[in-house]
């Protein structure tokens, strides 16, 4: 067997560049929705906002997402996402103009309130084309048999955009306002765009050139639909995001329960993918593809207990602790769902499948923040909290028993293949 090389993927010049690309704009999406968050809740002090931002956000990322995957597949990666690099530098801009000191002088609370709504719905429409166009491009960069470690490599930049966004925005927050803060995300979207232009356009690898979109669509839910594998690796995370959504409701725990402030927000948002980038790091030397069903069930069962642990810490350090465990349990069902993707889908269907994934599991973040912005207005935070939490170890439980196929998951042999093939 070859020695696993932990860098293969940063080998590829165009990989560092995509890597670089996705920081950005990671760090600048994921800190652009924590200011949002910390906005609207210091505006409104009601927890149902927060999960509205949610439901703004997830209603036209769902409802575009197969539309996306089918035009994803039947155009060119890099200049797709350049376009949906250029609309999400233009709400960024939105956003700060909206808040500026002036304006917010001049306009009615409800009247900001509508438009920050207004351009996270618009920003939903982007990130339906940017998901899976981000993981086609991928497979265009670096050769098959690197997959599984670009996937890693790709995962890990993803998390520390998602640990390093919310973090700084809090601290600026704090120290320059929410107006500066938005012109802070908005020049780091234009930088991801100019690390975009640095990689060279890729070949359309679908046969099915102007296929119809109905039949386009079919064609991709039924693919995953019959794939158990995948089926079951996208279920079993949407219903743990989906009901483990606590971090919506971090403005509320900083503000009102562990009263840590901006700064105290920004450690508690970081938490997680902290633990994340740790994981995955990790997993660039350590291979997670032995026992992998065993290992994805018993990450998301540490996951809800993390969840129940913070939902009723009364104590800062305490509650950072169980973000952060939360975080390494997530980060080793991240690791492994996208080695499933990776290996199991086509090249002519990466666009499609992946708007399903991420209408199983992207949204479902959005969509667990309605939910626990929901519990929370009607069992108060804390129970909504411990009770999300709950309802994930119930899921585990739910799919160990009715899936024993998937606890027997095992990805070393096709990973190994991969790895050795000339």
């Amino acid at each position: 067997m070859a020695k696993k090389d932990p860098y293969a993927a940063l080998r590829f010049k165009e990989f560092r560049f995509f890597l670089t690309m996705r920081f950005a704009l990671v760090f600048a999406w994921s800190m652009q929705f924590v200011i949002i968050e910390w906005e609207v809740y210091s505006i409104t002090k009601n927890p149902l906002s927060l999960g509205i931002i949610g439901l703004m956000e997830i209603i036209p990322a769902v409802s575009m997402a197969l539309f996306a995957g089918h035009i994803v597949d039947q155009n060119e990666k890099r200049g797709l996402l350049m376009k949906c690099l250029l609309g999400f530098s233009i709400i960024s801009l939105g956003l700060f103009l909206v808040t500026v000191p002036s304006v917010v002088e001049s306009l009615e609370t409800n009247t900001i309130l509508w438009i920050i709504y207004a351009l996270v719905f618009c920003g939903g429409l982007v990130r339906a084309f940017i998901g899976p166009t981000v993981f086609s491009l991928l497979s265009l960069i670096v050769p098959k048999k690197n997959y599984p470690n670009a996937a890693t490599w790709s995962s890990s930049t993803w998390q520390m955009g998602s640990m390093f966004g919310p973090a700084i925005a809090g601290v600026s927050i704090g120290i320059i306002g929410v107006h500066w803060s938005m012109c802070l995300v908005f020049a780091c979207t234009l930088f991801a765009l100019f690390w975009l232009t640095q990689i060279s356009k890729k070949p359309i690898l679908n046969p099915k050139i102007g296929e119809p979109i109905l039949e386009s669509l079919k064609e991709g839910v039924k693919f995953v639909f019959n794939n158990k594998t995948i089926l079951g690796a996208i279920s079993l995370d949407m219903f743990a995001v989906l009901f483990g959504g606590a971090v919506a409701l971090l403005p509320i725990f900083a503000q009102d329960i562990l009263k840590v402030g901006s700064e105290g927000f920004g450690v508690l948002r970081a938490a997680p993918a902290v633990g994340s980038i740790v994981t995955m790091l990790a997993a660039a030397y350590f291979s997670l593809n032995k026992n992998a069903g065993i290992k994805l069930l018993t990450a998301i069962f540490v996951f809800g207990l993390c969840i129940i642990v913070f939902g009723i810490s009364e104590i800062f350090w305490i509650s950072v602790s169980a973000l952060f465990l939360s975080g390494i349990a997530d980060g080793v069902s991240v690791v492994i769902r996208n080695t499933i993707l990776q290996l199991h889908t086509p090249d002519n269907m990466r666009g499609r499948v992946s708007s399903v994934n991420s209408i199983f599991v992207g949204s479902s973040n959005e969509l667990g923040a309605f939910e626990s912005g929901l519990t929370a207005k009607i069992m108060g935070v804390v129970p909504a909290v411990v009770f999300g939490g709950c309802m994930t170890l119930a899921t585990v439980f739910g799919t160990a028993i009715v899936s024993p196929s998937f606890r027997k998951l095992d990805l070393e042999k096709e990973v190994e293949e991969l790895e050795n093939a000339n």
